[in-house]
């Protein structure tokens, strides 16, 4: 009877803990789940917050309007075939000689001179030659802007504060002021109606250029026995009338260094009606001083460092500024001539 009994309470004992570890597994089962859904409740009902930026911290500012680093000059095309019957391309190429090396010691004389080249005068007529070839425009005016927008000519320009070729301008300068600020121009679509605006600088008018001013150096070099003249800068001369109607005169507009240019100025042939066997260049035609420019100031007798036209005396007369240019080419002249003995 015991033994029953005993038998009879373990097997109680045995389901009474199997039933307990059921329940107790239930219940974690249970809470896990509960866990699982409260997160993902949790993760579904989060919202991210609409992110604030600060709208005058994050603002950038405007991108500049581009500038316009172009020359308003007309562009000519290149011809498709050969324009000439006979080979010209090595002349196209040609180079300058190298200048003879002055000593200082052996310049005995060292002046320098300003001259004023008038193109419309019948020795100087070549200056406005309007003829295109493929390397442009052949004014002369025209070859030096072809030489500054030419971005592998490696030209500077200097502004016309000064003639000693002190302070560089940009092309959008030089830009500027040859051709004037630029004006609003209307844009049209197909159908006539304007959509708009753009900016643009009108093209200049070349032959509103028909004066340039040249700075040189005349020096007498003792060991060659022979006078040289050095032409140091080019600019071309404006009469510049402002906006509201007010004459300011005529004025360089920039300076370019000559040695710069002969390089480019051997490239391009002077145009001479009268020559039937060949052409010279631009840079023979200035070594050669086959042109005509009226002195209009020297270093010699100024030591206020005037024009002759700002001179006591010469301001009201013309003639007389003519004939003080002439009296200082003829001491220049003399003075060469008086070292000879014959």
């Amino acid at each position: 009877m015991k033994k029953h009994f005993l038998k009879f309470f373990l097997l109680a004992v045995l389901v009474g803990g199997i039933s307990q570890v059921a329940d107790a597994q239930k219940r974690n089962s249970s809470k896990r789940s509960t866990k699982k859904s409260t997160k993902t409740k949790t993760k579904a009902n989060i919202t991210p917050a609409a992110a604030t930026t600060d709208s005058v911290a994050v603002a950038t500012p405007a991108p500049p309007e581009p500038v316009n680093d172009s020359l308003p000059i007309k562009t000519v095309k290149k011809s498709l075939r050969p324009d000439e019957a006979v080979e010209t391309t090595f002349l196209k190429e040609r180079t300058p000689l190298p200048y003879e090396h002055l000593r200082a010691d052996d310049a005995v004389y060292r002046h320098k001179i300003w001259r004023e080249i008038d193109t419309r005068e019948k020795l100087n007529k070549t200056f406005n030659y309007s003829a295109d070839e493929n390397n442009g425009n052949q004014r002369f005016i025209s070859i030096l802007l072809q030489a500054i927008q030419d971005s592998t000519s490696g030209i500077t320009v200097f502004s016309n504060i000064d003639d000693r070729f002190t302070t560089p301008m940009t092309k959008a300068e030089v830009a500027k002021i040859i051709g004037g600020d630029e004006i609003e121009v209307p844009i049209f679509d197909e159908n006539g109606n304007q959509t708009g605006t753009k900016k643009m600088r009108p093209e200049i008018n070349l032959d509103s250029f028909y004066k340039f001013r040249i700075k040189e150096e005349v020096i007498f070099d003792k060991e060659s026995s022979r006078l040289f003249w050095r032409i140091l800068g080019i600019a071309p001369v404006k009469n510049v009338i402002t906006s509201m109607g007010i004459n300011l005169g005529e004025t360089e507009l920039f300076w370019v260094y000559y040695p710069d240019m002969r390089p480019i100025f051997a490239g391009y042939e002077v145009y001479n009606g009268k020559n039937y066997g060949a052409r010279m260049s631009w840079e023979e035609l200035f070594e050669s001083r086959m042109f005509y420019g009226r002195i209009i100031k020297s270093t010699m007798d100024n030591p206020d460092d005037q024009l002759i036209k700002n001179k006591k005396g010469f301001t009201e007369n013309p003639l007389l500024q003519l004939y003080e240019g002439e009296n200082i080419k003829e001491k220049i002249f003399n003075y060469e001539q008086d070292l000879w003995s014959y």
